[in-house]
Order: C-alpha cells, then sequence, then structure tokens
C-alpha cells in the first residue's frame, strides 16, 4: 500500500521527493502575482526558512506553476506548485497531494493561508486529528462566514491575524475568541527600502521636475475604490492652493484606472495626476524616492505600502477606521483621516508638504517602523505561535 502511494506521489510530483515534513503550508498563490497578500506571505516563508528549529515543511500551492517558484528555495522549505488551467484540476490535485501527505506521515500542523481554503483543509485535517492554523488578512473575514467556516475557524488550534483592526473585525463577525488569535505583523525590508536620491531619469519621465509629490501604492480595481485613490484627486484642487505645482503619483493598474483619469479631468487636475502603471517590486523604491509624502486614505487590513513609504523616510497618511492604526502606530507616526472625506485628506497633505510637524522627521519615522515591524520581529512572533503545543483535534 505505501509503495503504491509513494508511486502515485511521484507521479504528481516527480521533482520533490517524499521526505519527512512536519508542517505543511497551503495557499492560494504566493509567486504568481503581486499584492500585499502575497508578499506577507514571502515575508511569513522567508522568516520560515530562517528559523534555525523550523521543522521541515511542505508549502502546496494551488494557483502557482513550477516557473513561479524563486530560485532560493528558502532552506527546508519544499514547493509543490499545482496550477492548472482548469481551476477545478487544480483543486483536485490539491486534495489528492493533501490526502497523499496526511497518509504518509504524521504532520505536526497545517497552516492553512486563506479562509477560501478552510472547506478543503479543514475536514481533511479533522479526519486525521492534526490541528490546523488559519492565516487572515483583511476583508475576507471582516464579515460573517458561512455556517461551515465559521465552524472550521472556531475549531482552529490558532488564528493569525496581521492587525488588532482585523482580528477585533473577524471576531466580532464570526463569534470567536480574541484570545486564540495570534498577532503576526506584516514587515518590511529595511535593507530594500531605505532613504535615498530621486533617480533624475524617472524624475524626468514623469514630469515630476517642478514641484513636492504625493504618492500611492495600490490597484485600480473596480471592486477596490476603498483605496481612495478618488478622494485623494478631489483634494487636490485644495491642496494646489498652497502647493500650486503638486503633482500626484498613483502606482499600480486596473480597470477602475479610466473612471480615476476622468474624475482628474472633469475637476481640472489631469495634468497634476500620473498614472504609472504597474512598477515591479524591485524598482518600487526608486519610485518611493520620488515622493515627499505617501497618501492611501484606505480601509486595510494593515497596509505594508506604509511601511515601505516610512521605511524610506517619507510621511504617511492612512483612514481612520482600520487596520493601519497598527503600521502608524495609533497615529504616532503619521495621519490619520476619515478615508472619504477630501477636506481632511487636504488638510493633512498640506501639514505633510510643509514638513514642520515632528511625523515628518524621516530618519525617526524610519527608526520607529522598522522597531516594531522588521522581519526579526515576524520571525520571532511566528516561531512563538508555532512553538506553542498544538492541540489535536478530538
Amino acid at each position: 500500500m505505501f509503495n503504491l502511494l509513494t508511486l502515485l506521489w511521484l507521479s504528481i510530483f516527480p521533482v520533490t521527493p517524499l521526505a519527512s515534513q512536519r508542517n505543511i503550508f497551503i495557499f492560494l498563490e504566493v509567486f504568481s502575482c503581486e499584492g500585499g497578500i502575497q508578499s506577507y506571505v514571502r515575508d511569513l516563508l522567508t522568516a520560515y526558512g530562517s528559523w534555525p528549529q523550523a521543522p521541515g515543511a511542505s508549502v502546496f500551492l494551488l494557483r502557482d506553476g513550477p516557473q513561479d517558484l524563486p530560485d532560493n528555495r528558502l532552506g527546508s522549505l519544499r514547493f509543490h506548485p499545482l496550477a492548472s488551467p482548469w481551476a477545478v484540476v487544480g483543486r483536485l490535485r490539491l486534495f489528492i497531494a493533501l490526502v497523499l501527505t496526511l497518509l504518509c506521515h504524521r504532520s505536526q500542523r497545517v497552516i492553512c493561508g486563506h479562509v477560501l481554503l478552510l472547506p478543503l483543509v479543514a475536514p481533511l485535517c479533522r479526519l486525521w486529528r492534526i490541528p490546523y492554523i488559519v492565516i487572515t488578512y483583511g476583508k475576507e473575514v471582516w464579515y460573517p462566514q458561512p455556517p461551515r467556516v465559521q465552524r472550521a475557524l472556531r475549531q482552529a488550534d490558532q488564528i493569525w491575524a496581521i492587525s488588532r483592526y482585523s482580528r477585533d473585525q473577524a471576531c466580532a463577525a464570526n463569534q470567536l475568541d480574541p484570545k486564540r488569535v495570534w498577532m503576526v505583523p506584516c514587515v518590511v525590508d529595511g535593507d530594500t527600502f531605505c532613504p535615498g536620491s530621486a533617480d533624475p531619469a524617472l524624475v524626468a519621465a514623469y514630469g515630476l521636475e517642478h514641484g513636492p509629490v504625493l504618492m500611492t501604492v495600490a490597484r485600480l480595481w473596480s471592486g477596490d475604490i476603498y483605496k481612495g485613490v478618488d478622494v485623494t484627486i478631489r483634494a487636490l484642487p485644495i491642496i494646489a492652493q498652497a502647493f500650486p505645482t503638486v503633482k500626484y503619483l498613483v502606482i499600480g493598474r486596473g480597470d477602475d484606472q479610466p473612471r480615476l483619469a476622468a474624475l482628474a479631468q472633469a475637476l481640472g487636475v489631469a495634468d497634476r495626476v500620473v498614472f504609472a502603471g504597474f512598477v515591479p517590486t524591485e524598482k518600487l523604491v526608486d519610485h518611493y524616492r520620488l515622493a515627499d509624502a505617501y497618501v492611501m486614505p484606505s480601509q486595510e487590513g494593515f497596509g505594508i505600502v506604509y511601511l515601505e513609504a516610512m521605511a524610506c523616510g517619507m510621511p504617511v497618511l492612512s483612514g481612520d477606521q482600520d487596520g493601519s492604526a497598527d503600521p502608524l502606530q495609533d497615529g504616532r507616526l503619521g495621519w490619520r483621516v476619515p478615508h472619504r472625506d477630501a477636506d481632511a485628506v487636504a488638510a493633512a497633505c498640506i501639514e505633510m508638504l510643509t514638513g514642520q510637524d515632528p511625523r515628518c522627521r524621516g530618519d525617526w519615522l524610519r527608526t520607529e517602523a522598522l522597531a516594531q515591524f522588521s522581519a526579526s520581529v515576524l520571525a520571532k512572533r511566528m516561531a512563538e505561535a508555532l512553538s506553542q503545543p498544538p492541540n489535536r483535534l478530538a
């Protein structure tokens, strides 16, 4: 029987031998697309791979293919890409792979990387009495989940949350015990995101030579208008009264860009708004260095971009009813305003560009942000969570 299972395993994963993997991670996608969740998950995996005491782990990736995997395999992690042109095939492969893994050796824990995967993960873990952890991020758990998902969340050994706000929203909506939620925060790479001079070529390419620059990094999808790019555009006429040459650099792409461009045209600020489109992660730091202030009056589960901006020495603005309270340390490190209030956004932007507030001191911002949200902090919190004795499901 074991030989048959091994052959079946090797037929699905011919390049990755079955090994003694004590933890199992399962994610939707990590390396095939860019986004805040993907960035956070990559940081989690990097922290796990660098943890000297970490047991071996398998990482199942539903929508990533072999071509998406990183060149460095992150220590004891073994990646299993399962992408298929047909979604049902990918999910079937994930189901078979997880069943075979649980059959062939005793896993310590399963770490479920998204609530959408719980209907698959939770029943199998209950069947084998394997404790499982659920990673949550933001809006996906801020509202009541279907009954079976709520039950799976309540039966989880641990729930990880990236911010206090996200934890509180998820617990209130789904009747979860806050004491079982571990705070495992987002972090920023201070070596990559650091202050520096603006690249003259980029300044010229975007036409930013003559004025202060506001900046946002966000998806421009019609389903993500909560990012607040439209609110910032509406604030520009007021900001321009104080800073006549102000420009607004928008990094990101999506189907909402035509609406945003039309809004800028209607308000007479089209010449002030620069849509830069998609910028790969490795070039983001050069774009942060073009700006004088980071503006995103949003509703975030956390907001890694705020940390990136502060690590580059830039003052930041966020919404005041979301997970950004954590990176901005309840307003100690930045401006928090009502996220749909263009007048409040304009007033805060004028203060940031004036530069008199202590929260505009770039060296201090960077030091304070890295003290709370560095890679070492993430590694410590994750190690603490995974070092807890697991509760085998009854």
